[in-house]
């Protein structure tokens, strides 16, 4: 079951929006085919920073099909050329890879900040073409197609790098479920590892390298499939090889890790009230569902939110919860803080996300953790997952606070965001893992939801990479 994913009446419309289902899915890679044959398509500006962009897109066959019946893979190179808007003449190759793939991933570094560039991402000669059209995003941002801008960094010196992620549903084998086996749905290809680990080791992989360098990494909710017994602990134990809970990575669960009923489950710690249900995750995550983790990064306080119910997909706070918030909060309330919980809070979010605004935080407890917001200066930032898209949404009538939902780690668009931390402020980045298995998860799970999913999920470019000038001068480097 994949309850995080969007209601039956919204994927029914969906089916009617979409003209065919698009399963953009794995096979033997095709004959080399005559350019007349290759279809280059789903370009995606994935990362934009202060010096690189990222762009990602898929090479396949316009005859030849997989066994979903989508265009078979086709490996050629992969180049892409960056001018200035308006003026073809100034384009020129910046990036040419003739190593064959059909999972292109470019990354071009070395660019101005705050600079508008054209670009072009093509392959065999064959220029990239864009697949889908985001949904507007903050303040209605919208993207144009063939250009981007660099962003500025914020002022002041980088002092530490977190990594924000959620809905890795390690456990998993059928992606993109709503009801039964409808609608179409996608499995790895046999002899390969489960994909939520393919995209996990993926994500942790990135983290660690040189480029990306994450200090701590944050995991808000849906670690597990289903809380079993034993993907409980696989996960702990493929997040324990990355570092150490509660001081390199911190968790909150989500509605996929709440206690469970059955068989499965009886030998985990019964939950008090509730005996039937049994809480395999907080055997193996030593937190209690409905209970708040605060910990603290170069002077930043974290706070993690259980946000989950017993047994629905939408969220809640209990008294208990909140009081010991407003008690954390109420004793240093100018303390630079950022919080993180599996379901997303505000109204704007509410009121978009395409399982209805039951999926959400319900109404009192998002509004309650509003206000404790207004009244605590220190908080500026709070994380979320359970939608499995990129969407950032500020309180009505304040952006004191940013609203980040962060994409889904387990299926397209399959990464994390980084939240660079200086002293002056932030930068937020949104990554697509790297690995050739991730990438050809990716593009399969792109097609989910009759192909729709890449309009919701993704985000706008502004969305998921930004700046913000802020004084957390305050804060001292790891």
């Amino acid at each position: 079951m994949d309850c995080c994913s969007p209601s039956r009446r919204q994927a029914l419309l969906w089916a009617g929006l979409a003209a065919a289902p698009l399963a953009l899915a794995d096979a033997a890679p095709a004959a080399a085919a005559a350019p007349a044959d290759l279809l280059v398509t789903d370009l995606d500006v994935v990362t934009v920073t202060d010096t690189s962009i990222t762009l990602t897109w898929y090479t396949g066959s316009r005859t030849a099909v997989d066994r979903y019946g989508a265009p078979a893979p086709v490996a050629t190179d992969t180049e892409v050329l960056l001018g200035d808007p308006g003026n073809p003449a100034t384009m020129k190759t910046v990036c040419h890879d003739t190593s064959a793939t059909a999972y292109h991933y470019a990354e071009v570094g070395g660019l101005e900040p705050g600079r508008t560039y054209a670009f072009i991402a093509r392959s065999a000669g064959q220029a990239a073409q864009q697949s889908s059209l985001q949904f507007p995003g903050s303040a209605g941002s919208l993207d144009a197609p063939g250009v981007f801008t660099t962003l500025v960094p914020p002022p002041g010196r980088h002092l530490f790098t977190l990594a924000l992620s959620n809905d890795l549903h390690v456990g998993e084998q059928t992606s993109g479920i709503i009801t039964g086996n409808w609608p179409p749905s996608f499995q790895q290809d046999p002899g390969l590892p489960a994909y939520p680990e393919v995209m996990l080791d993926a994500m942790l992989s990135d983290l660690r390298a040189a480029d990306r360098g994450a200090d701590v990494l944050l995991v808000a909710g849906d670690l597990t499939s289903e809380a079993e017994p034993r993907d409980v602990g696989r996960v702990r134990q493929l997040l324990d090889g990355w570092g150490k809970l509660g001081s390199d990575y911190f968790v909150a669960r989500g509605n996929h890790d709440r206690p469970h009923t059955g068989a499965d489950y009886a030998g985990c710690t019964p939950v008090a009230g509730a005996p039937d249900h049994h809480d395999c995750w907080g055997d193996v995550f030593p937190y209690r569902r409905q209970t708040l983790t605060s910990h603290q990064v170069g002077g930043l306080r974290v706070i993690g939110l259980d946000t989950t119910t017993l047994d629905a997909a939408g969220g809640t706070l209990e008294a208990g919860q909140l009081a010991d918030l407003r008690r954390l909060l109420r004793d240093e309330p100018d303390r630079p803080t950022l919080v993180f919980g599996h379901h997303p809070v505000t109204y704007e979010s509410a009121v978009t996300t395409a399982a209805g605004p039951s999926f959400d935080l319900d109404a009192p407890s998002a509004r309650a953790l509003e206000a404790l917001y207004r009244q605590t200066s220190g908080v500026f930032f709070h994380h979320s997952g359970h939608t499995h898209r990129n969407k950032r949404t500020t309180m009505e009538g304040s952006d004191a606070v940013e609203f980040l939902e962060v994409a889904a780690t387990k299926e397209y668009p399959g990464g994390y965001t980084l939240l660079k931390v200086y002293s002056g402020g932030y930068q937020v980045t949104f990554h697509k893992t790297r690995s050739d298995l991730a990438r050809r998860w990716s593009q399969r799970t792109r097609a989910e939801y009759f192909g729709v999913w890449p309009h919701y999920t993704l985000g706008t470019i502004g969305d998921r990479n930004h700046t913000v000038v802020r004084d957390l001068s305050g804060l001292t480097a790891l």
